[in-house]
C-alpha cells in the first residue's frame, strides 16, 4: 500500500463530494471489501453495474485508496503492538524517518504536534525484535529520545468511517 507523498507534509486535498449511498456504500466496503457488486446493489437500492462506476469513481477520486485484507498480527507471528513516540531536534530531522516505512515491523508513522515529533506505530515478533527496531531509530541523526507504549489488548482498530458527525 505504497502512496507517495509531498515530502513529509502531504495536504488533505478538498474533501469528496459523497452523498448519502455513497457513504453507506463505503461504510460496506470497509467492513467487508469482498462483497460482490451485486451484492452491494442490493444493499443500496442500485444495480451492481451502477455500484461498479460508484466504486471506480471514489477510486479515482482518492477515497478508495486500496483494498487490502485486514491481518491478524498474532496469527502472522508479530504479535508484540507498540506506540513509539520519537522526539527529534526539529522538524527537518522528520524526513529520514520516511524510510522507515520499509522497515516490516512498521506499519505507520506519523508527524505529530506534542511532546513528540513522530509516532510509529510497530507490530513486533518479540520484545528483543523491538529493542532492535528501537536501536535502528536511534541510529538517525537528531534522535533525542523515544517512548514506548505497549498495548495489552486491542478493542477497535479501523479506518476512518464515512459517516458525517451530526451538526445538531
Amino acid at each position: 500500500m505504497e502512496s507517495k507523498t509531498n515530502g513529509v507534509r502531504r495536504s488533505p486535498g478538498m474533501p469528496a463530494d459523497l452523498d448519502e449511498r455513497d457513504r453507506t456504500l463505503l461504510g460496506l466496503l470497509s467492513e467487508d471489501a469482498s462483497l460482490s457488486y451485486a451484492e452491494l446493489g442490493e444493499r443500496i437500492s442500485l444495480s451492481a453495474p451502477a455500484v461498479h462506476e460508484r466504486v471506480k469513481r471514489l477510486k479515482r477520486d482518492g477515497v478508495i485508496q486500496a483494498t487490502v485484507a485486514k491481518i491478524d498480527g498474532g496469527r502472522i507471528g508479530r504479535s508484540l503492538l507498540a506506540f513509539v513516540h520519537v522526539d527529534t531536534v526539529g522538524w527537518g530531522a522528520s524526513g529520514p524517518f520516511l524510510e522507515m516505512s520499509a522497515e516490516p515491523d512498521v506499519e505507520e508513522v506519523h508527524t505529530v504536534a506534542g511532546d513528540a515529533c513522530l509516532i510509529l506505530k510497530v507490530r513486533c515478533v518479540d520484545a528483543q525484535a523491538l529493542e532492535t527496531l528501537l536501536e535502528r531509530i536511534y541510529t538517525f541523526e537528531g534522535v533525542r529520545g523515544t517512548r514506548t507504549y505497549i498495548a495489552l489488548s486491542t478493542y477497535v482498530e479501523r479506518g476512518p468511517q464515512p459517516v458525517l458527525a451530526s451538526k445538531d
